[in-house]
């Protein structure tokens, strides 16, 4: 017998913090997945999460935790595969120290993602931005900041947890002006600004003063903003923003859709794929092909170099019994 509590505590201190230095958002990730999945197997074992052992949260126990996401704690099946992805991180590192469990191991190991559809990409058309930029009061100090922050997001593409750590000394504004950024994994970026944001930001940093290492958009006790304040803000100037542009009521419009914003603007000035990735800190160029499948304009371009066909309008007719029989399945 092997309890799953030290296999757990090594997995996060040694392996998730010393040896991969896993950021912070992936640390609280993976140990809400654990908290949840613990509590769920203590109440059905009847056991202490201390005293589980490997053995306990085997694939019929893991199976029934993830149903339990989607069906009691009414979760998405991308959150459910994001709990499993941290389940199967921690099984392979169990692997390697109990390998007189493999066989339990092996069996959660084998249990596959689900597949789901994607969602439609959400972006704002220009009509969109102008309005929601329009919408803080800039006669105050919270609409300036927001107003700010709201460009910033829209010309730079920045992912919310990238926008409200950004400090003041990460702002440039002399010759090449740029925003240093720290993106997904830790990983340094440097985003050039647009002559409107560097006006913006130049105004905004003479009235936030501040030292290098303060929030670039503090809260009024001059704290960093949340992700869920700059969600709620967004929220209410997407209501203010609305009457003037009635399409802002028919879109779900988060601070990740300012994100896609960005790219699609990137695209319609005819940036390559490449480009985008790097501008976005994408990982891979495949997450950024997904701008290139959205884009309307590009597909209509490809559609007006098809030189018509003079094919006749009709239905198929196979020729043939096999085929016959296949165009029937």
């Amino acid at each position: 017998m092997t309890l799953i509590a030290p296999t757990l505590q090594a997995w996060f201190t040694e392996r998730m913090i010393t040896q991969r230095d896993s950021s912070p958002q992936t640390i609280a990730a993976y140990r809400d997945t654990f908290r949840l999945l613990l509590t769920f197997a203590s109440q059905r074992t009847g056991k202490q999460p201390c005293e589980l052992d490997i053995d306990d949260l085997d694939a019929e126990l893991i199976g029934a935790f993830l149903n339990h996401l989607e069906q009691d704690r009414g979760n998405s099946p991308r959150t459910r595969n994001a709990r499993l992805a941290a389940i199967h991180s921690l099984y392979k590192y169990a692997a390697l120290r109990h390998p007189e469990h493999l066989a339990t191991i092996g069996r959660v190991m084998a249990i596959p993602f689900k597949r789901h559809q994607r969602p439609g990409l959400t972006y704002l058309n220009k009509d969109e931005i102008k309005a929601l930029l329009a919408a803080p009061d800039r006669g105050t100090w919270l609409g300036r900041r927001d107003h700010a922050l709201l460009l910033l997001a829209v010309l730079t593409g920045m992912r919310v947890t990238e926008l409200v750590t950004l400090t003041v000394g990460d702002v440039s504004l002399t010759n090449g002006a740029h925003i240093k950024v720290t993106g997904k994994g830790r990983k340094r970026r440097a985003t050039t600004l647009t002559p409107e944001t560097v006006a913006v930001l130049r105004t905004w940093l003479k009235e936030r003063k501040g030292q290098p290492e303060d929030p670039l958009f503090p809260t009024r006790q001059g704290q960093p903003l949340t992700r869920s304040g700059v969600r709620q803000l967004l929220t209410k100037h997407i209501a203010t923003a609305a009457p003037s542009c009635p399409t802002l009521n028919y879109k779900p419009v988060s601070p990740h859709t300012l994100r896609h914003t960005n790219a699609m603007l990137l695209r319609a000035g005819d940036i390559d794929i490449a480009t985008i990735a790097l501008w976005l800190g994408h990982e891979s160029i495949k997450t950024t092909y997904i701008y290139q499948h959205t884009d309307p304009a590009l597909k209509q371009r490809a559609v007006d170099r098809i030189a018509p066909l003079g094919a006749k309008p009709g239905r198929y007719r196979p020729t043939d019994a096999l085929l016959a029989f296949l165009e029937g399945l």
